[in-house]
């Protein structure tokens, strides 16, 4: 990989950095189109209105389709390219973006809100980029401010988004905001796709051997693949049991039982597919330079369910949570709410500079037993606290959340460079898993408090898990280039 800058400096756009620059303003776009519901939530639930069921239904559709679109859209970068895939993400992101922000009942808003999902795919786009520009020893920080600066767009959504609609004026102010994170990304699908390159100059595009699942190496990890495959298809599950007839009757019992029977043939057919992928691991061994450990991709997926999966439930809840214990108009709330997806700024590439620095294991083990602490604190906040105390309790928990976010994505580049978008498709998967598991207990506990209770809980037990069962990279991995010889990447 050619490599001419030895160290990182963000205020640079040249070279590999102007790469991580035009990067994560995509993934902040992404963000703020994908997030630029929550802090108008007020408004649209007074514009259409809705209630409060209603309101909680939008939230989980908003999360639910990322959870396909990841796994899917990892594999198409690993074929295709971050830029052609980022690009084309945020040209069809715009349309369905304008699509919700002229939505005139709650149907369409429903649907319009499912398929905006799709946008939240773009981060594993990003991912696959940044780790084809920098160094084992640089991924880490860059991975950070990649992620960090790129989840701010949920921050900077909640900040701008109710004021631009009192701009705006009148009944419809929060359909133009709304309409204007569309504009943007549309214009940026240009913007990215004639500014970047998929590598550095001579340098090779590693793409995985075969198609339609992720490559395994032994009959362990075989089994252990598809096992991890079905929280994805349960938490789709929850959500239709949620949505159909027994609870927001959104669905006919009908299409419900539908929606199952065709979650069950996708996992199915899944299956038989990773099967043609990996069935000679049942037959041969696999040659070493070809092995890594699926456990690792494991235990990943399940500490981002619980940091980025808690995240995007809090980002979701938090402004009308702010506004409810605190009687708050809809903008002070939205402001306040978003002191815990700004922390994004340092956080998340804090979480990667440690985990450079001081090791991948050592570093998620700290932040997860932050996070956990901090989750516990927010289930404590009552309407006598004061503001600003409620305030910075949200904003050091969620340093803890996206720094733990941070680490976990400064090690998945390090698993296997040509698997990295599947890999990254699965990990954020898993946290719209969590997403999803978090508001479904949202919908059912009485008050926020029991909500935060049960997200350090989750904490607790991941924690542990990560503890005995992930393993430190060390040394390099292997990867064969197509002419046959063998390109060995540095993992520490």
């Amino acid at each position: 990989m050619e490599q001419t800058e030895s160290k990182l400096n963000i205020f640079s756009f040249t070279g590999k950095m102007r790469i991580l620059h035009l990067s994560w303003f995509a993934f902040f776009l992404s963000f703020f189109v994908w997030f630029n519901h929550a802090p108008l939530m007020g408004a649209l639930r007074e514009a259409l209105s809705l209630s409060d069921a209603q309101v909680k239904a939008i939230l989980i559709l908003n999360v639910a389709l990322t959870i396909p679109a990841r796994i899917i859209v990892g594999m198409l970068v690993d074929h295709f390219g971050p830029r052609r895939m980022y690009s084309l993400l945020l040209f069809i992101s715009s349309f369905l973006c304008f699509g919700f922000a002229f939505a005139d009942s709650f149907e369409r808003i429903a649907l319009m809100r499912f398929l905006l999902g799709f946008v939240g795919a773009g981060f594993v786009i990003g991912i696959r980029m940044v780790s084809e520009w920098f160094p084992a020893k640089e991924v880490g920080l860059a991975e950070g401010i990649y992620g960090g600066w790129g989840n701010f767009g949920s921050a900077a959504a909640a900040m701008i988004l109710p004021t631009l609609a009192l701009i705006y004026g009148g009944d419809d102010g929060w359909r133009y905001a709304i309409a204007t994170t569309g504009v943007l990304a549309l214009i940026y699908s240009a913007v990215y796709f004639f500014s970047v390159s998929d590598t550095p100059k001579g340098s090779t595009y590693f793409k995985p051997k075969k198609s339609g699942g992720m490559e395994i190496t032994s009959k362990g990890d075989f089994f252990l693949y598809l096992v991890m495959n079905i929280p994805m298809y349960a938490a789709l599950a929850v959500l239709t049991w949620k949505l159909g007839p027994s609870n927001l009757k959104m669905l006919s019992p009908g299409v419900t039982l539908l929606i199952y029977f065709t979650l069950a043939g996708f996992y199915i057919f899944q299956t038989i597919r990773i099967y043609q992928i990996n069935k000679h691991v049942f037959t041969s061994e696999v040659p070493e330079i070809d092995r890594y450990k699926f456990k690792q991709v494991a235990v990943l997926d399940l500490a981002y369910f619980v940091t980025f999966g808690s995240e995007l439930a809090v980002v979701s809840m938090l402004p009308l949570f702010f506004m409810d214990t605190f009687k708050l108009s809809p903008v002070t709330a939205g402001l306040l709410a978003s002191g815990f997806a700004f922390m994004n700024l340092v956080a998340r590439p804090s979480g990667g500079l440690f985990s450079d620095k001081i090791g991948r294991k050592k570093t998620l083990l700290i932040l997860l037993t932050g996070l956990a602490i901090g989750y516990f604190v927010l289930g404590s906040i009552t309407s006598v606290w004061p503001i600003w105390l409620a305030v910075v309790a949200t904003m050091a928990c969620s340093f803890f959340v996206q720094s733990g976010e941070g680490a976990v994505f400064a090690m998945v580049p390090l698993v296997k460079r040509r698997l990295t978008g599947q890999i990254a498709g699965m990990a954020g998967a898993y946290g719209n898993v969590g997403a999803v598991t978090f508001l479904t207990v949202f919908s059912f506990v009485s008050n926020p408090q029991t909500f935060f209770i049960v997200i350090a809980v989750a904490a607790i037990a991941i924690l542990a898990i990560v503890a005995f069962f992930m393993d430190e990279p060390k040394g390099h991995m292997a990867e064969v280039l197509p002419d046959g010889t063998v390109q060995m990447i540095e993992v520490e």
